[in-house]
């Protein structure tokens, strides 16, 4: 049986752990022919994907040129919209912020409107960097609510009216004139956290707390979205603790209709407090509210529950808890390692980490970046773009 010989995006695909290599090092590493790793790295470079570093590498004879990857080659452009605040980001290609805000825009606006505003803010961004509409090599977008990522359309939302199957890429592309990738918000999130804090784990769950719940997957260092992009939606899931709770979803007893930033501020306003959302609820925990407190700490306790099982059946290494409600802290990680240490097997808990996020409100936004880089710089991606240059240099 013959394989197919390493084409130049795969030997980008080795600079992009960020070492620099000569010639040399690259034929021993593909088992290729010197000239056609030369040929490759030719194309790669006249494409601005690698470039020659500053320092000669010497090995006994001639000083060898080594290579390394380009992260200032292309401009990649994220969003992470929320249901009241959205935060965007300009980075380049290993995911540094050239710039970035925040902003207050409500979801329930329509796509028309939230998506007119994106593009105006990206302009503004772009411009603040120092870069154009010509760098940007593709738009990662995060929505709060189901989205079937292979078409980036949204599929019965229940916090966004007007936006099911709304073609996000299509009136994006036109405008911002790069491939569009949309995804939910908890798996940009939980692609974040894996890039920039847990790279070297290989599973791992990145679990939401905000006004819903849900949770992202990522198994063998790849996110796992499942058949139909819906994988991870833990916040419908039925706990024992909740009755019959009604949720938003239609159904009664989730573990969103007593355990989300939502439920939770509005038990917390049924008893005198002044608690709007899930901030609010934070707030009063860290001014030290024996109510919100006893909240959080039971709001953990169902959250475990639901974990517990996702322990015994996925086996994760590391659990992150983010999103809003995640502030509150030791209160609510409490809470879920209680459950979740009595309930799992032994083996399977052995070694978990359940700990916070580290990227705190950037991981939407890294992780929206995180996802177009890993589209665009995939060696079949890099190949075709290569490929389709020599064909415009020949028919010119």
């Amino acid at each position: 049986m013959t394989t197919e010989p390493a084409g130049a995006g795969a030997l980008l695909a080795i600079l992009r752990d960020g070492r620099a290599r000569t010639r040399t090092e690259l034929v021993q590493l593909t088992g290729l022919a010197r000239s056609t790793v030369t040929q490759r790295l030719d194309a790669l470079a006249d494409q601005q994907w690698i470039r020659p570093t500053d320092d000669a590498i010497f090995s006994g004879g001639r000083p060898a040129v080594a290579f390394s990857f380009n992260s200032e080659a292309r401009t990649v452009l994220a969003a992470d919209l929320g249901a009241t605040h959205a935060r965007i980001a300009v980075t380049d290609l290993a995911t540094r912020v050239l710039a970035e805000r925040s902003r207050d825009i409500r979801i329930t606006e329509g796509p028309e409107h939230v998506l007119g505003w994106l593009v105006d803010e990206f302009t503004e961004l772009l411009a603040e960097s120092g870069r154009t509409l010509a760098d940007v090599c593709g738009v990662g977008i995060g929505l709060p609510g189901p989205v079937e990522h292979t078409s980036g359309r949204p599929v019965n939302p229940p916090i966004m009216p007007g936006w099911d199957g709304f073609d996000v890429p299509g009136w994006l592309e036109p405008r911002l004139g790069a491939p569009v990738l949309v995804d939910n918000d908890v798996n940009i999130m939980a692609l974040g956290e894996h890039w920039a804090a847990s790279p070297d784990v290989e599973h791992l769950l990145f679990v939401k707390v905000g006004t819903g719940i849900g949770c992202g997957i990522i198994t063998e260092h790849r996110l796992h979205r499942g058949a139909q992009g819906s994988a991870g939606d833990i916040g419908h899931i039925r706990v024992a603790g909740a009755g019959d709770e009604p949720c938003r979803c239609g159904n009664t007893g989730c573990l969103e209709a007593v355990a989300g930033g939502a439920a939770l501020a509005a038990r917390l306003r049924d008893s005198g407090a002044d608690a709007a959302d899930g901030r609010d609820v934070v707030a009063l925990v860290r001014a030290g509210n024996p109510a919100a407190i006893q909240l959080i700490r039971q709001a953990g306790r169902d959250i475990g529950d639901v974990l517990a099982a996702l322990v015994n059946f996925f086996n994760p290494a590391v659990i992150i808890i983010g999103g809003d409600i995640s502030d509150a802290g030791e209160h609510l990680l409490a809470g879920v390692r209680e459950v979740i240490y009595s309930r799992s097997l032994p083996l399977a808990t052995q070694h978990l980490s359940i700990r916070g996020r580290e990227l705190g409100d950037r991981a939407g936004v890294i992780g929206a970046a995180v996802m177009v880089i890993d589209h665009t710089l995939s060696p079949a991606a890099v190949d075709q773009a290569i490929a389709s240059s020599d064909a415009v240099g020949i028919a010119s």
